[in-house]
């Protein structure tokens, strides 16, 4: 893998940020309304309970906050791709001398620099209109964020190989994929919540471990490491599949020449 060539991939993205600060809305505004929501809906759950816990259903401004990592992550590799997509570009990439991990690289990286434009936001916010502190979660709060970051790339590699394998008209899978997953992943609510069949479906993804672990760090103050364990093998089960699925499209792909499509529509 060439460094230099990961840097001017990602020199191109964020140069088209700085060009167009339009495209900085969709990482600030949106999770802001999703935060905002849940923030009033705690407020308003804390006080209509009663609970003698003081922040006894923060956890839901935790979980949103978690989960806008999870979907930034996804969205750094799956709209990198639409980005060339939608300038006409993505041919130039391929038919350079670039390799398919030094293309997923920029991507990762991308998602990454998104992450830390709206979780800033986010934990801001939080603090300033409902005085939660993220940063309770102590040391936690690493190992919490990496396996998000880890899965969040694995659903933006799966979300980009069937968007090269349909074509423009799915599109809308690099939005959609995380949310195929969240009813399932217990975000907002504890895997006891779920149907029994469901629950060991809900178990095999590894966001599933991080928000068990997130509401037992924050009720009890720790959690069993195994949880972690957990997650982090299944990151890398997940890691596996999905850039095997992608390489394989991609080969499809441009053995069939349906990369040409991409720049003619």
């Amino acid at each position: 893998m060439n460094p230099r060539i990961v840097l001017a991939l990602c020199s191109r993205y964020v140069y088209l940020y700085t060009r167009s600060p339009v495209r900085m809305v969709e990482m600030v505004f949106w999770p802001m309304v999703d935060l905002l929501v849940w923030g009033f809906l705690t407020v308003y759950l804390q006080k209509s309970v009663g609970a003698d816990t003081p922040g006894v259903f923060t956890w839901l401004i935790g979980a949103m906050i978690l989960w806008d990592i999870l979907f930034r992550a996804q969205q750094g590799v799956a709209i990198s791709f639409l980005e060339d997509v939608w300038t006409r570009n993505l041919l130039n990439i391929f038919v350079a001398p670039v390799r398919t991990a030094e293309y997923l690289a920029a991507t990762f990286v991308v998602g990454l620099m998104r992450i830390g434009v709206t979780a800033t936001a986010l934990v801001c916010v939080g603090w300033l209109a409902y005085a939660f502190n993220v940063f309770t979660l102590e040391w936690w709060l690493l190992p919490f964020f990496i396996n998000l970051l880890l899965f969040g790339w694995s659903l933006g590699m799966i979300s980009t190989a069937l968007i090269l394998r349909w074509g423009q008209a799915a599109e809308s899978l690099a939005w959609a994929v995380p949310f195929f997953i969240q009813p399932v992943v217990a975000v907002f609510y504890p895997v006891s919540s779920l149907p029994a069949w469901l629950q060991p479906v809900a178990r095999a993804f590894p966001a599933t471990h991080v928000f068990e672990g997130m509401r037992e760090v924050m009720a009890t103050g720790t959690m069993n490491p195994a949880t972690l364990g957990w997650a982090l093998a299944l990151n890398g089960v997940f890691l596996a599949l999905a850039g095997g699925l992608f390489a394989w499209i991609l080969r499809l792909t441009r053995s069939r020449g349906l990369l040409t499509k991409f720049a003619t529509q």
